[in-house]
């Protein structure tokens, strides 16, 4: 095995420890993720399954956005309000609403910003009603959906986050929809930082207290029930940059607002991305066996982009690693070595390096020549 040259370089691992860093916040439960790189900056019990209140809505959302892609919806399309979503959702149930009538038609433009700004209850019951015959017939597509997405810690009982022991999330799991909300549908994503909607002449402002004491922030969903506590999934940019953060199991609106900042802050000011390799960058020219050529090179296929925290950038190393002499033939893009990331402490990450170019192997006299010339003169 061959150890190339050494790169005083910086790396991070894509799942960063909490127990790392002198930070710790009130939330039960929270992570806060780079959009970019995917790394967990912060995590406190983000593969918990919790009650996630209102912010399960974003689970709706979803479909409903996914909807509007496939054409089976349009934002045009008029939904009937039922009985049972003035009922269960309205003003008369208590909790969220978009206020809507019994027997009102309400195109899915309106039914989107009722979830997103008022998180109308009403709202939801009447996608899913609309969409799938019932609200439980909708939870089974919300389940279907928290599968082919990859959520491992999440389970849907209905299209509201009302209080349910089969209504569950982790942080972790809303982080990752949150990033598939924003990636796949930016064309929607800006109602989430719309402050104020009105319908049935109801004036209600967005509830996600980021979007007016924050800056960059753009997003996305606060819950509260009694098991729940006070929650917020959010999301902000600054300077090209985006962070997701989830906190939940807060005591008081207030806590929710402040921890939710300060956490989001923390990311910002404490860590950066940097790309420390580039595609196609040249990392070793490795000596080939039997080959036409004598050697090719090792380069790197894609951009590595890295979440680093600021202070630690120049502590990081990095080794080239590879089987001195490949044996031809080579094909191009073939993974040939890889770059070993080392951690101040201790973690190590591998990221596959390929061959530049094809090699061809020689004819079977050229393969002689070159034992002859080892047998004599040791020569590769």
């Amino acid at each position: 095995m061959k150890y190339g040259k050494m790169f005083l370089t910086a790396i991070l691992l894509s799942a960063v420890s909490s127990q790392a860093f002198a930070f710790d916040t009130a939330a039960r439960n929270a992570i806060l993720m780079d959009y970019d790189t995917g790394a967990y900056i912060y995590t406190k019990n983000h593969d918990v399954q919790m009650a996630p209140a209102s912010m399960s809505k974003l689970m709706t959302l979803y479909i409903i956005f996914d909807k509007l892609r496939d054409g089976s919806l349009s934002l045009e399309d008029k939904f009937r309000v039922s009985e049972n979503a003035w009922r269960k959702g309205g003003a008369a149930s208590g909790s969220s609403t978009m206020f809507l009538k019994i027997g009102e038609k309400v195109s899915v433009e309106d039914l989107l910003q009722g979830i997103i700004v008022q998180s109308g209850n009403d709202a939801c019951i009447v996608a899913a009603e609309n969409i799938s015959g019932t609200e439980e017939d909708f939870a089974v597509l919300m389940n279907e959906t928290a599968e082919k997405l990859g959520l491992k810690n999440s389970t849907f009982a209905n299209a509201t986050g009302w209080p349910h022991p089969d209504q569950k999330m982790s942080a972790e799991d809303l982080a990752l929809l949150t990033k598939r909300i924003i990636k796949e549908f930016p064309e929607y994503y800006h109602i989430f930082s719309e402050k104020y909607f009105t319908h049935n002449n109801i004036k209600q402002g967005n509830r996600n207290p980021l979007l007016y004491s924050m800056k960059g922030a753009d997003g996305l969903k606060t819950g509260h029930t009694e098991e729940a506590g006070f929650c917020l999934t959010a999301s902000a940019v600054r300077d090209g940059r985006r962070l997701i953060g989830v906190m939940a199991g807060m005591n008081s609106n207030k806590e929710r607002s402040e921890e939710a900042e300060r956490l989001m802050n923390y990311g910002f000011r404490e860590f950066d991305n940097y790309k420390i390799l580039t595609a196609g960058e040249v990392l070793a020219e490795v000596p080939v066996w039997y080959g036409k050529e004598k050697t090719v090179n090792m380069v790197v296929p894609e951009d590595v982009v890295e979440t680093i925290r600021r202070s630690d950038k120049d502590e990081y190393k990095m080794k080239i690693v590879y089987d001195e002499p490949l044996k031809a033939p080579i094909v191009k893009g073939a993974v040939i070595g890889y770059a070993q990331l080392n951690d101040p402490e201790g973690n190590v990450r591998k990221i596959n390096l390929v061959a530049a170019n094809d090699v061809e192997r020689m004819g079977v006299w050229g393969r002689f020549v070159a034992n002859l010339k080892y047998l004599i003169f040791g020569d590769k």
